[in-house]
């Protein structure tokens, strides 16, 4: 059970917030500042965390608290500040700009706190990061569906959340591979903000003047699934569905997979149709690791200053049905799961991490550890 630390029982105590506490038997006082919300990778993400923080390795040793700020960097300073003044030993922290925090880390740092980002980075040298590379997500993706066009045709672009590292990166990359190649035309882009219902939303006023044949393959950070959700509406059978890289939804990989894939509570567009695609996330377990190195810290071990994590990548030739979900299962290799298990299709399925094996497939959907 997550427990909150008293501040005033350390002020008593004499304690120095961020440093002394870290010197203590603990409990650890460790924030998460979140930013944005509005979709399903951070809502998972934030299970995560706090399913970790409740497992029987850190229960005793992490008192958890969250905080949201929104995409606002001004209110997520703010917080932090706050944070910092209530006794933080650590903040875990999804920054909603790479350089607007970086006076309120460093003087988090000189309180002593340990700031660790996660996902999205933070440049201010003093606070850790714990990402994928972001621009390889851009770049890989962009070259597996220019491979798919033959070098030509219409795309159309969804990316994120604007002034994160993430999206400014992943789209950076992408564009620079779409421009090396003449017969590739960007035809339309959209914010999509990480969100299948934004997604939606977007493509729907981008396809107001166009019919789903103008275009060639779409490039989405998230909205592949609803990509395809759409154009079956528009009568488009699945042997038509559009090449589309993009998220590592749940939703996503089981559209990919085989048409006479038997799966468990499968109701189309939520269903086997071999679309054809190349799905990646940042693994929604990044600020549970991000957590962890954070207790690592503050209990005298050495963490690195940047964790970069591994990129997952499926494509429908690697794309494998999870039967049961469990830990061990996810081990040996697979990465989509039975719609029965899991009801949201826009729920990401990135979720394996051989680090930290007190979260499974429940502490991703409801915050509870495996142990």
């Amino acid at each position: 059970m997550i427990r909150r630390y008293i501040a005033g029982a350390a002020c008593a105590l004499g304690l120095v917030a961020g440093a002394a506490q870290a010197q203590s038997d603990g409990p650890f006082k460790v924030y998460l500042s979140m930013s944005y919300i509005g979709n399903d990778w951070q809502a998972e993400a934030s299970n995560m965390v706090k399913a970790l923080a409740a497992s029987k390795d850190y229960a005793d040793k992490v008192d958890l608290e969250v905080q949201v700020a929104g995409p606002n960097a001004q209110r997520q300073i703010q917080q932090i500040n706050a944070m910092v003044q209530a006794g933080a030993d650590a903040i875990v922290v999804y920054p909603i700009s790479p350089t607007a925090l970086n006076s309120v880390v460093k003087s988090a740092c000189s309180r002593g706190v340990t700031v660790i980002a996660y996902d999205a980075e933070i440049t201010e040298p003093c606070a850790y990061n714990v990402t994928i590379d972001q621009e390889e997500a851009g770049r890989k993706t962009a070259e597996w569906l220019v491979d798919k066009m033959g070098g030509k045709g219409n795309v159309v672009m969804v990316t994120g959340v604007p002034g994160t590292s993430v999206d400014t990166a992943r789209t950076k990359a992408a564009k620079e591979v779409f421009a090396q190649h003449d017969g590739i035309n960007i035809v339309g882009e959209a914010v999509g903000m990480w969100s299948q219902a934004v997604a939606r939303t977007e493509l729907n006023k981008l396809m107001a003047t166009r019919d789903w044949s103008d275009i060639n393959g779409l490039w989405m950070q998230v909205g592949c699934y609803t990509a395809d959700s759409m154009q079956l509406e528009a009568g488009r059978d699945p042997s038509e569905l559009l090449p589309c890289a993009g998220e590592g939804s749940n939703g996503g990989r089981i559209q990919m997979l085989p048409a006479d894939t038997e799966v468990e509570g499968a109701s189309k567009p939520y269903a086997p149709m071999a679309a054809p695609r190349i799905s990646y996330a940042s693994p929604p377990y990044s600020g549970a690791l991000a957590l962890k190195l954070a207790v690592d810290k503050l209990e005298g071990k050495d963490i690195p200053k940047h964790t970069t994590l591994p990129l997952p990548l499926v494509t429908n030739e690697t794309v494998q049905l999870c039967e049961t979900g469990s830990w061990d299962e996810q081990k040996a290799g697979c990465n989509v799961f039975q719609p029965s298990m899991v009801s949201n299709p826009g729920w990401f399925a990135s979720i394996f991490s051989e680090d930290l094996p007190q979260l499974g497939l429940n502490a991703a959907l409801v915050g509870q550890p495996e142990n």
